[in-house]
């Protein structure tokens, strides 16, 4: 139930899963402001994922309601954000319970958290 685990076997499913999930929201867009081994996906100008590239690290970074994100602390592998406010961003790793539905669940909130604050006028039409 909820689809195939991620391994931490050195795969890259939790990006590659992360990164198609984004893709098919309308309005995102992508690219590496910060550093070459972080893609960046926005909506609207605004960050709502972030996909580390480093295969030492593979972790994505999303944004979560602070209540959310304490209910996930029962994953080891899901941790308080590695780049942004550790109340609003929470980075998942691959790991034990981290399935392919929780990863793209994790991607979809974190867009709508961040399009729900666009004002109207620069939000993508809805999903």
């Amino acid at each position: 139930m909820g689809g195939p685990v991620v391994s931490a076997a050195g795969d890259r499913l939790l990006q590659d899963t992360a990164r198609r999930a984004a893709l098919a929201l309308p309005g995102v867009s992508h690219g590496y402001p910060f550093t070459p081994g972080l893609d960046v996906y926005k909506v609207a100008g605004k960050v709502f994922l972030i996909v580390t590239e480093d295969p030492d690290e593979q972790i994505i970074t999303v944004k979560c309601e602070p209540e959310h994100a304490r209910a996930l602390e029962r994953y080891a592998s899901i941790t308080p954000g590695r780049y942004l406010d550790k109340r609003h961003w929470i980075s998942l790793g691959p790991g034990p319970g981290i399935t392919e539905r929780l990863i793209t669940d994790a991607v979809e909130d974190s867009y709508d958290l961040v399009a729900e604050r666009l004002p109207r006028r620069d939000r993508p039409c809805a999903r």
